[in-house]
């Protein structure tokens, strides 16, 4: 029971990274950029063949940042200065992106790192504690690393969120009349959040490949409904916590998504079903938030509203 604790919070915490990305873009800045799809199987490819060629496991996550922000500069000048829809401009780069991906492997399509060390390599510092402490070590550190990870970047988020810039973004999406209003360049501001979204979701993809111990070129496959559904969970189910930031809300939605898979693999579904149980999951998570049950959970506690309010920003 605690190795299933262990690994939901793991991968939890881990997609939350990608969730923290999603929301930058579909909640905030209401852009529905399906590039997430190829960028983070992206940092994940970047990552693998960095760690593979010795290259340090902070520069490989970094340059996999990076990799991943250029795809979503990419998408943001297609949508920009083409004027082709956002929706579209995601779906294209994402089909480019398939075959860099290829390219960035050696045309190979999964990479091991298993002889590689990885964020998650416990060092022989371990081996001075006591054996029974040296246990429990060894099964939390996961959880450890991944939550030092989650907590910079959700505190660089909600700084960077408080930020011109970030206002900019904020007011983009709910009013860019606005944005043209003050003299600002709206599309740069598109192209700025585009940039860091697909920067974090390349991250979370180079976390995830380093969790796993190896890359798979089919690893993005539905990723962005994974994010958008721990993204509307998240909001579904802590929204109502005034004093909390989208950042936490989302990366406690995407435990709870980890935790509704696992408990779904639990009950002996066939792993096979995933991604079915995942678009099944968001269909409910939007269900609840939007539909009938949304106002029987009002009533049930006392009117109140699932939606992002300033103070969750």
């Amino acid at each position: 029971m605690l190795n299933i604790v262990i690994d939901v919070l793991v991968q939890g915490l881990a997609y939350g990274i990608l969730a923290i990305g999603v929301t930058l873009s579909y909640k905030i800045l209401d852009f529905a950029d399906l590039t997430v799809d190829g960028s983070f199987p992206l940092g994940a490819v970047i990552a693998a063949v960095c760690l593979v060629n010795q290259v340090p496991i902070t520069i490989a996550m970094f340059l996999a940042f990076v990799g991943g922000a250029l795809a979503g500069v990419i998408t943001g000048l297609i949508h920009v200065k083409l004027k082709i829809t956002g929706l579209l401009s995601g779906i294209l780069v994402m089909t480019g992106l398939y075959s860099i991906n290829l390219m960035v492997g050696g045309n190979k399509s999964n990479i091991p790192v298993f002889n590689q060390a990885t964020i998650f390599s416990i060092g022989s510092w371990v081996d001075e504690f006591d054996p029974s402490l040296r246990s429990a070590m060894v099964r939390f550190y996961p959880v450890l690393v991944v939550l030092i990870i989650v907590i910079i970047l959700k505190l660089i988020m909600d700084w960077f969120l408080s930020t011109q810039i970030g206002y900019l973004i904020r007011i983009t999406g709910d009013n860019p009349q606005l944005v043209t209003a003050l003299g600002e360049d709206i599309g740069k501001t598109k192209i700025i959040a585009l940039s860091l979204s697909n920067g974090i979701a390349a991250l979370s993809g180079s976390v995830i490949m380093q969790l796993y111990r190896f890359y798979d070129l089919s690893m993005g496959s539905g990723t962005v409904v994974s994010g958008l559904a721990a993204v509307v969970l998240g909001l579904t189910l802590f929204s109502w916590i005034k004093s909390m930031k989208v950042t936490s809300i989302v990366i406690l939605g995407s435990i709870v998504y980890r935790l509704s898979i696992s408990i779904a693999l639990a009950l002996r579904l066939p792993p096979s079903n995933l991604k079915l149980m995942s678009a099944l999951i968001f269909i409910g998570a939007i269900m609840i938030n939007n539909g009938h049950l949304k106002e029987k959970l009002n009533q049930w506690l006392g009117g109140i509203k699932y939606v992002v309010s300033e103070k969750h920003l």
